[in-house]
């Protein structure tokens, strides 16, 4: 006969088959590969939101959720390699979720990604950007850059702000898009963030139309979020801003402007940008 005290419900075996069970759905432990993508992203100044979105887009055979980045940064084995650093924020223990989501500045429902035009969500028509703020760590203060970048062409600007407040913002965009002809600044895509909010400032100045990602989904601007990854590589999260001059930072989308890229045909961005603007031009003659 089998020992009695061997029969039944033990707590600790029970705990144990428990976090073997949740183990096995960690991902992030299974895969090293998969750990290693991830946190190659998040040292190149991604966010969790951004790594996930970015999987769903480019329909990844394995993938994971935001939520798994994060609980795999705070727990027992994220801990132990102190994975939270890779974070954007670079806390030690998580903040309760929902924290300051109710600080987040409204933007009116008619200006959401879903009410954007096919035409611009297939990039089928020239002129719509765009934007986004890239940050740097909070010693060098708050000096950040706007980057742009217009959908069909891959064409990046950059421009340094002086802090965050949203009119300054709109009014540096205006003054960077007016040279242009109205058909290549017809519209700008944001994400919810407090410093696009003076939005109707934009439509004022030039008559371009702002369009907004969906609350915690920066992803579905895709095209900016991936000029930041590039950006990243001349623009580390250690650059000083304030040290940043209009030189520089135009030698820097130059360089990004001449590379061929693949998704144009191995043409360059400013080859694809200039094409498009002699046709507007040609049509306006």
């Amino acid at each position: 006969d089998e020992l009695p005290e061997l029969n039944g419900y033990h707590a600790l075996v029970a705990q144990d088959k428990y976090e073997q069970r949740r183990a096995i759905h960690r991902k992030m432990i299974i895969h090293p590969d998969l750990k290693a993508a991830i946190e190659d992203r998040l040292k190149a100044g991604w966010s969790p939101e951004q790594i996930a979105g970015r999987m769903r887009l480019e329909r990844h055979p394995i993938r994971v959720s935001h939520e798994t980045i994060y609980r795999f940064a705070y727990s027992k084995e994220g801990r132990e390699e102190q994975f939270y650093r890779h974070l954007p924020e670079h806390r030690r223990r998580r903040r309760p979720r929902g924290y300051r989501r109710h600080n987040k500045t409204h933007i009116f429902d008619v200006q959401s990604l879903s009410h954007r035009p096919e035409r611009v969500s297939e990039r089928l028509e020239f002129g719509h950007w765009e934007c986004d703020l890239m940050m740097f760590r909070k010693e060098h203060g708050k000096a950040n850059v706007t980057s742009l970048v217009e959908r069909v062409s891959r064409y990046a600007v950059v421009m340094r702000n002086e802090n965050r407040q949203s009119k300054p913002i709109m009014e540096s965009l205006i003054n960077g898009l007016a040279p242009l002809p109205a058909d290549a600044r017809q519209s700008i895509t944001f994400d919810r963030g407090t410093e696009f909010s003076a939005w109707k400032h934009l439509k004022a100045g030039i008559g371009a139309d702002a369009w907004f990602c969906d609350p915690q989904a920066p992803y579905q601007k895709g095209t900016v979020e991936n000029t930041n990854n590039r950006l990243r590589r001349y623009l580390p999260r250690s650059t000083a801003p304030t040290a940043l001059t209009n030189r520089y930072l135009r030698s820097i989308c130059h360089r990004l402007n001449a590379t061929p890229r693949k998704c144009l045909g191995y043409r360059t961005p400013a080859e694809v940008f200039e094409s498009n603007l002699m046709e507007i031009q040609n049509r306006l003659e």
